[in-house]
């Protein structure tokens, strides 16, 4: 396992926590206390980012907004806000998944572990699909309606990969987390409620086909 981990946290207990055990799990780990630090850092080519949310001067959610158009691993936020517009701001700025403070080390090391599982599999889709106007590249992962592109955040598309794929087949939240996240299902999948009235929305821009069904106390599909 070589997989690098950058941990951004100005908190210098958790810096050592998370490295001492993503260390004994064999990833290399780079830390930062800071956003100017972590800018620095970037360099090191992280595959994955723990990057705290409250931080002094330059906050997690400033450091992502810096950062998002450059690196497209994957962004874990560390917080300890539990206002749900909170979260949300975090997801819309291009972040992947939250964790909430205080965490244990066993249940962040499976979420970074199904993050990066889920990152292999992207890498090795090469399939194009072609749905009346709609065209989705999953191996460019590019979304195009009558060419004009459609900008997905990277977990967006992951969705829209997901849905489209399994065309007409209803998933809950919970069960969509765990098949796009590679995790359990414990994760709060409010989030995906959240990135599917953005998926909605920019598509929305583009076309009135509804793609993305709603099934009442269910879950979602996708149609077409």
């Amino acid at each position: 396992m070589n997989e690098k981990i950058l941990v951004v946290d100005d908190e210098k207990d958790i810096r050592k926590l998370l490295t001492d055990y993503f260390q004994l799990q064999g990833y290399q780990v780079y830390t930062a206390k800071n956003g100017e630090e972590a800018l620095e850092k970037i360099t090191v080519g992280p595959d994955i980012i723990l990057l705290d949310i409250n931080m002094p001067q330059m906050d997690g959610m400033e450091v992502c907004k810096k950062i998002r158009d450059y690196v497209s691993c994957p962004i874990i936020f560390l917080t300890a806000r539990i206002q749900e517009q909170d979260r949300i701001n975090g997801l819309m700025i291009g972040g992947d998944d939250y964790i909430m403070k205080p965490f244990t080390v066993r249940e962040l090391g499976a979420r970074v572990a199904a993050h990066l599982r889920r990152e292999q599999r992207i890498q090795a889709r090469e399939d194009i699909k072609f749905q009346q106007e709609l065209v989705i590249n999953y191996s460019s992962r590019q979304v195009l309606f009558q060419g004009n592109p459609v900008n997905f955040t990277r977990t967006e598309f992951d969705l829209v990969e997901f849905l489209s794929l399994h065309k007409g087949q209803v998933f809950s939240r919970e069960r969509i987390y765990e098949l796009v996240w590679g995790y359990d299902g414990q994760g709060d999948s409010d989030i995906i409620m959240e990135h599917i009235r953005r998926i909605r929305m920019k598509l929305k821009r583009y076309t009135d086909t509804v793609y993305i069904e709603t099934v009442w106390g269910v879950g979602y599909k996708w149609i077409g």
